[in-house]
């Protein structure tokens, strides 16, 4: 099973991608996660994404797709989560070409749906362990009281320099602008599915399970 993860910045989609990960076996295609594993491999394709990287330039639509084709090509757990990954409208027409030229098709696209303004209040709100990524909430999730990791034990908890008001409300104002139509693209196949992306993460974890039932 192939899905896409969609929302806006902060909306749950890593939390999730990794639950599905753990309990599901699938493996998560996160579009950070793959430029920096290439970026150190030292293959010619991330010798390709290192100078891109080096330049301060952004990473072309083509490199990615290069990248998810490799991993693609290479299997894997019981399907792929797209998490970042399409962004675009030209990105999902290439996807779409990517899946059907190496035989795998995409099953769904979950959109995970936030009200704006809840949104910034729990993102702003928001810290992670430096060492493994779990992600902490002051309202919903605070930190361990012993300063541990729940997940790892380590004691580096950070908050992102860009989860502040202004930052998030630029953020969301490029979602909207570049992201948002896939919302209308994969309804239109048939293939969208809408969760509560502000429920607690028990809550959402239990409708993407409905969705995946499907």
């Amino acid at each position: 099973m192939n899905i896409i993860l969609l929302g806006p910045p902060g909306a749950g989609k890593g939390t999730q991608a990794r639950h599905l990960v753990d309990t599901r076996g699938m493996v998560q295609l996160s579009t950070g996660d793959m430029l920096r594993e290439a970026k150190d491999s030292g293959t010619e394709m991330g010798q390709r994404v290192a100078a891109v990287m080096a330049r301060g330039e952004l990473v072309t639509d083509e490199i990615v797709i290069g990248l998810i084709r490799e991993k693609l090509e290479s299997g894997g757990g019981s399907g792929f989560i797209f998490d970042g990954f399409p962004r675009t409208l030209a990105q999902a027409d290439a996807l779409n070409a990517l899946l059907q030229s190496t035989g795998h098709k995409l099953d769904a696209v979950i959109e995970m749906a936030v009200d704006d303004a809840a949104l910034v209040a729990r993102i702003t709100a928001r810290s992670t362990c430096g060492a493994c990524g779990e992600v902490y909430n002051d309202l919903t999730k605070p930190q361990p009281a012993d300063g541990k990791c729940s997940n790892c034990g380590a004691s580096d908890f950070r908050r992102r320099a860009d989860d502040n008001e202004d930052s998030l409300k630029t953020r969301l104002m490029e979602y909207y602008k570049k992201t948002s139509p896939l919302i209308g693209y994969y309804y239109a196949k048939g293939q969208l599915f809408t969760v509560d992306g502000l429920g607690d993460i028990d809550a959402v974890q239990s409708e993407i399970a409905g969705v995946l039932k499907q």
